[in-house]
């Protein structure tokens, strides 16, 4: 099973330039709200027609502008989970689930739908509409009518934006469950990094329609290429940064000079290290990224609190920006009455340099 996108389509203010290929496997694609992301799943389902480019699907062409083929979206064997499920108020579960089973017989549509039925757990809610679900059970509801036509591609659209914080996980238990048995082909669509993460084997990072990285979600979070891939996976400690010697960095916006375990060119743009990566020293020394530092705000959070610290004795005023540095409520207990100042360590393996 194999999907090859290369399309680009102009709206309004915004230019889609899409090119991804995944095969067999769950592809995620992850942006900020306008990056470009659901856009790409329409094109790809035939809901939205691109401007040019070529759409290859298990070598079949659902789309090539050159040769002026353009499939209809019924045409496409694709399931589409959207993001408000988008079920048929006036139709009962069943009917639901069973509306896309084109040229089966009754027989046979029942027993697609019963198999349904049983797969997403839905027993005892055949003949209930909608608005007499939750949200859970109808977000199962639209999952099983995207996989009873058997699609050869599996689209979902931020399937989990609509619930709340214990349905979401359990839904995603759910999905999880459903994928690992699923064959084809899936695009997975986010905002939520933990989220993709958890679910997809490889990403996309989208940014104002095109992409700012792709590739293995390890390699990404560990060292993402691109600013928009830090800033959409997440991390909340970047500044820019100057070439100062062999191993050797300043980060401007934090007023220090890092040594690095990787190579430096002239062209360094950005330094970035992750807020959970940043750990306590108990002493400074010479051969690491250590110093001395103040708390200039903390915000507390139920499982853990971020502490702006300003780095080094003297660094006062606007232009020198704080980082940000997550730890555990009970490291925090800790901590928190020391004696000021706290030495901090950045360890070199954990910063990442973008060009």
């Amino acid at each position: 099973m194999e999907l090859m996108v290369d399309i680009e389509k102009k709206l309004n203010g915004f230019h889609l330039k899409t090119k991804l290929s995944v095969s067999g496997e769950v592809l995620g694609l992850l942006g900020a709200s306008g990056s470009g992301k659901s856009m790409t799943l329409r094109c790809v389902a035939g809901l939205e027609k691109p401007d040019h480019g070529k759409i290859v699907l298990n070598g079949k062409v659902l789309y090539d502008s050159e040769k002026g083929i353009y499939l209809p979206a019924r045409k496409r064997r694709v399931g589409f989970l959207f993001q408000n499920y988008a079920l048929f108020p006036h139709m009962t579960v069943r009917q639901n689930i069973g509306f896309a089973l084109e040229g089966v017989s009754q027989r046979q549509r029942d027993r697609l739908v019963d198999d349904m039925i049983g797969r997403m757990h839905l027993e005892g809610l055949d003949k209930r509409y909608p608005s007499q679900l939750s949200g859970g059970q109808q977000q199962r509801v639209a999952l099983a009518r995207a996989l009873a036509i058997e699609p050869e591609m599996l689209l979902l659209d931020e399937p989990f934006s609509a619930l709340d914080n214990h349905l979401r996980s359990q839904m995603e238990a759910q999905l999880l469950e459903t994928l690992s048995e699923y064959k084809g082909v899936t695009l997975f669509v986010s905002h939520n990094m933990d989220e993709a993460y958890r679910i997809c084997n490889r990403l996309v990072i989208m940014s104002e329609g095109s992409i700012a990285a792709a590739g293995d979600k390890d390699g990404i979070f560990r060292n993402p290429p691109t600013l928009a891939a830090a800033r959409v996976t997440g991390c909340k400690n970047i500044s820019r940064a100057r070439y100062a010697g062999e191993g050797i960095i300043e980060a401007v916006d934090w007023g220090c000079r890092l040594k690095v375990n990787k190579p430096v060119s002239h062209g360094i743009s950005y330094v970035g290290i992750r807020a959970r990566h940043i750990t306590e020293a108990r002493e400074k020394r010479e051969d690491a990224n250590v110093f001395q530092c103040r708390p200039v705000k903390i915000v507390e959070g139920p499982h853990s609190v971020t502490v702006y610290i300003k780095l080094g004795e003297q660094q006062k005023g606007d232009s020198i920006k704080p980082v940000h540095w997550e730890i555990s409520r009970d490291r925090w207990e800790d901590i928190k009455d020391r004696p000021l100042p706290w030495n901090i360590e950045l360890s070199p393996s954990k910063i990442f340099l973008i060009q």
